[in-house]
């Protein structure tokens, strides 16, 4: 895969982007996802918030509803906060946020239960690789409970429809400062194929918000260009 024209392709595109990026590329019977790009790992943002409001709506439907309409189509961290909480101290909600996560096959990304940055959410800052994310997502329509939520990430509000949300596609972005000045934007989608569901997971390591969204479309541009050929892979 490193040597392949895919992988050239994508080295063409990272050489013109104002951004550290990359890309994983997951089915849900493939084992080891494609992953391209020197950006692999960092923090979830608001990506967690499709595993937490799919834990949310099982531990407590009625009151959950409302607040995970927010936190998917809005992204809207007062609401997310509040479903972590119906979810118990901490320790437990970060339990309950990493069994929805593991019934992926990720059984290695755990789910962070501490504020570990003032003013953001604990949650937020899981340690969420792409290919772990791409697996989630491939995986995502066949977890119990998650077909309220998919269909939320079809309906973002104007200002969360970048990216794969752009395309169509089930999605759900994130994004936050880092500690170095720079600006982590990610996002991940379920995208159905002729050879089913797959999950996709981007990232792009900017320096702004805004620069982060334009890479991310970029991306999603190349991506959408290469799906055939990747779906073969």
């Amino acid at each position: 895969m490193a040597d392949s024209p895919i992988a050239a392709s994508f080295e063409e595109l990272a050489a013109t982007v104002p951004a550290t990026i990359g890309i994983a590329m997951a089915s849900p019977d493939q084992s080891e996802p494609y992953a391209l790009g020197r950006w692999s790992s960092g923090v979830a943002w608001s990506t967690i918030k499709v595993p937490l409001a799919i834990a949310a709506l099982r531990r407590d439907h009625p009151r959950a509803r409302d607040l995970v309409v927010k936190a998917i189509t809005e992204s809207d961290n007062r609401a997310s906060e509040q479903l972590w909480s119906l979810l118990g101290d901490p320790a437990h909600a970060a339990q309950q946020v990493q069994a929805v996560v593991h019934e992926s096959g990720d059984t290695a990304t755990l789910v962070e239960s501490r504020r570990l940055r003032p003013g953001y959410t604990a949650f937020g800052q899981t340690e969420w690789t792409l290919a772990r994310q791409a697996r989630f997502a491939a995986r995502l329509p066949y977890i119990g409970g998650a077909a309220t939520v998919i269909d939320l990430m079809h309906h973002l509000t104007s200002g969360q429809r970048w990216g794969l949300a752009a395309k169509g596609a089930a999605a759900k972005g994130g994004w936050g400062p880092g500690v170095d000045g720079d600006y982590l934007v990610r996002q991940f989608g379920v995208i159905p194929t002729e050879s089913g569901y797959w999950g996709v997971a981007l990232a792009a390591q900017a320096q702004a918000f805004d620069t982060g969204v334009d890479v991310i479309n970029r991306i999603t541009d190349w991506l959408v260009g290469h799906l055939p050929a990747l779906a073969e892979l």
